[in-house]
């Protein structure tokens, strides 16, 4: 991910993320992409790869929401890197726009792509690769579809192959060495805009009891609520310096029950408040 932005940086190529995923072989995700393919919807699809994604990159995550007739699907990142991700989610909201094309049929097409950072100067290559509105400046990266396109019938493939590749991730996934601290922040990072995230929750989610789940994260020097906060801290730079975003939607982003809440969270984890720290990281911007 760093060394993508950097090489978009050097090169001056602004949209240097959508290139790469224009020009990467979708056969590369390998048994996942057949069992995605198995699926009779893009619901199913969508599914399975949410299940095995991790497997493929541990990095990111998948979430689908759905409000009223809307889907919208989402990349979640379980990592951050220095400054701005949008050579990264550029790159996957493109691959995934392939994939569900190729999964749902040519002609289909979602809504809209939206994107938390602000447009390049040139749009061709947006235009060209999507063809559809790209928007900018939004409340969330990700794509935006009718709800009724998770369900529609995709095109028939070979099933007989997809059950040999999804019993070989199924495999693949019992000898996982995910650790528990690694279970329960991917649950976090899913669970904490939901207002949802409590210990009890995550447990269940795990198929485990809360004081279980503890004791395992003890056995790592880790506990639930270390786990929160390293997440926390993880995602708040990414939220904090789109400065369009209200704090308020941070604070709820972030799981907090209020904005009052997540300044004193953040004055103590970071040493100042966070609209001094807002101002701080957009004023080389407006220098530039």
């Amino acid at each position: 991910m760093q060394l993508l932005e950097d090489s978009a940086q050097f090169a001056g190529v602004e949209d240097l993320g959508l290139r790469v995923a224009e020009a990467r072989q979708l056969a590369s995700l390998g048994p996942l992409w057949m069992v995605m393919r198995e699926g009779a919807t893009l619901r199913n699809a969508l599914e399975a790869m949410a299940r095995y994604l991790h497997l493929l990159n541990e990095a990111l995550d998948l979430r689908i929401e759905e409000v009223g007739d809307i889907a919208v699907v989402k990349p979640e990142f379980l990592v951050s890197v220095p400054g701005s991700m949008r050579q990264s989610t550029e790159f996957i909201i493109c691959l995934w726009f392939r994939l569900f094309k190729l999964l749902s049929g040519t002609t289909w097409k979602p809504r809209s792509i939206c994107f938390t950072h602000a447009a390049p100067a040139s749009l061709a290559t947006h235009r060209r690769l999507f063809g559809i509105p790209v928007r900018f400046r939004q409340d969330f990266d990700g794509i935006l579809l009718s709800a009724a396109d998770l369900d529609v019938a995709g095109p028939v493939y070979d099933a007989a192959l997809a059950r040999h590749a999804r019993e070989f991730l199924d495999t693949k996934l019992a000898q996982s060495d995910s650790t528990m601290p690694d279970k329960v922040r991917k649950l976090v990072f899913a669970l904490l805009p939901t207002g949802e995230c409590g210990a009890e929750q995550v447990a269940r989610q795990l198929g485990i009891d809360r004081k279980t789940m503890h004791r395992h994260l003890a056995g790592y020097g880790e506990n639930y609520l270390s786990v929160v906060d390293a997440v926390r801290a993880d995602l708040v730079s990414r939220y904090v310096a789109n400065s369009e975003r209200p704090l308020s939607d941070v604070a709820t982003l972030l799981g907090f029950s209020s904005l009052s809440a997540f300044s004193r969270w953040f004055s103590t984890r970071f040493g100042c408040s966070v609209t001094a720290w807002r101002r701080q990281q957009s004023a080389p911007q407006r220098m530039r």
